[in-house]
């Protein structure tokens, strides 16, 4: 089979919140702090590669050790053309006012759209830090309240509410939001409070996902996964790179099984579950990374052909929105945009 050299996702970025005719791709920006110049230089390039592989757009992470999500985007918009950031949205940081205020000044300054990647948790010392003890359920309980302050507020709406949580009169907000540039709106859905949180702001409910042939279709609702992707033509290459940017670590393994014991995520425990229960044998799911703490997502290798096939099994469970991960390179992104291109056309999006 001849491949394309240069496939791309999608012409143009989806303008809809989610659309049920495409996929839409989002990959991830590096979040390791480095020298400032180093830094910038690293997301604005990984941007560019997105946008080049045709990723509708990039999550930002954000947690008590990393630079600001909402900062870190300003730089993205700049340096690219479409790309929406995706901003990682912690409750316990800033009030929703503050958040809707993000969205409608940087689709005023710039015309562009923002995306918001909606977060209950975080690592729990943080939350500890910040003076925040609610419990895994209530922290989405309080999410609920949050989001659909923001909506509401980037809808032109004014907004009173008193819920359990917040608490606002009469709220309004300028400048406003096009009805264009509105945010589109993620949020994990891998907990049963989370996925209930997920559909009451009719928010694409997100997972780290199990493999296709253990999943459960998608509920009703917008639905993704995370997950990362290493593929070329042929397996053994596919293979080889992903060894070679993955070898196994013990001291990694180690702190992984800590992690899991102190974690109240719903997916961390699920796929260490997994792990556990998957033989060791090559299959195109592989879990060694999340396993070593390398990374925090399981991961498809492969040839173009093995891992379009398993993602056209995750789109026939009702999942079009995927997030990847860091990428290593332009070129793992432009891999990765072919095995998608044959899953979209083979799944006849």
């Amino acid at each position: 089979m001849a491949y394309p050299a240069v496939p791309k996702l999608s012409k143009a970025p989806v303008p809809e919140e989610h659309s049920q005719t495409g996929l839409q791709i989002f990959s991830t920006c590096p979040s390791a702090l480095e020298p400032a110049e180093l830094y910038r230089d690293r997301i604005i390039r990984a941007a560019q590669w997105s946008e080049r592989a045709g990723c509708a757009g990039m999550l930002v992470y954000t947690d008590n050790s990393l630079a600001d999500p909402w900062l870190v985007s300003q730089v993205l918009i700049e340096n690219t053309k479409f790309l929406y950031p995706l901003v990682a949205v912690q409750p316990v940081y800033m009030h929703p006012y503050s958040v809707a205020k993000m969205v409608a000044t940087l689709a005023f300054l710039y015309q562009r759209r923002i995306y918001l990647n909606m977060v209950a948790g975080g690592f729990k010392n943080d939350l500890t830090a910040l003076n925040d003890p609610s419990l895994h359920d209530d922290r989405y309980a309080r999410l609920t309240e949050y989001t659909q302050i923001i909506q509401q507020l980037t809808e032109g709406l004014s907004v009173t509410l008193k819920g359990q949580f917040y608490s606002v009169t009469n709220l309004t907000l300028s400048p406003r939001v096009p009805p264009e540039l509105r945010p589109g709106v993620l949020m994990s859905g891998s907990s049963e409070a989370g996925l209930r949180a997920a559909r009451a702001a009719n928010a694409v409910a997100v997972k780290y996902p199990e493999p296709p042939e253990s999943s459960v279709p998608a509920e009703r609702g917008p639905s993704g996964i995370r997950v990362g992707v290493v593929t070329r033509p042929q397996s053994e290459a596919a293979w080889k790179a992903a060894l070679t940017r993955f070898p196994a670590d013990r001291k990694g393994q180690l702190t992984r099984q800590l992690a899991s014991k102190v974690s109240d995520s719903a997916w961390h425990h699920q796929l260490a579950e997994v792990g556990r229960q998957k033989a060791q044998v090559r299959r195109v799911y592989w879990l060694q990374p999340f396993e070593n703490y390398q990374t925090n997502c399981p991961y498809l290798v492969g040839s173009y052909d093995d891992v379009a096939a398993e993602l056209v099994r995750y789109i026939g469970l009702g999942h079009r929105t995927f997030i990847l991960d860091i990428p290593s390179g332009e070129d793992e992104l432009q891999h990765t945009a072919a095995a998608f291109q044959i899953a979209s056309e083979r799944a006849g999006l």
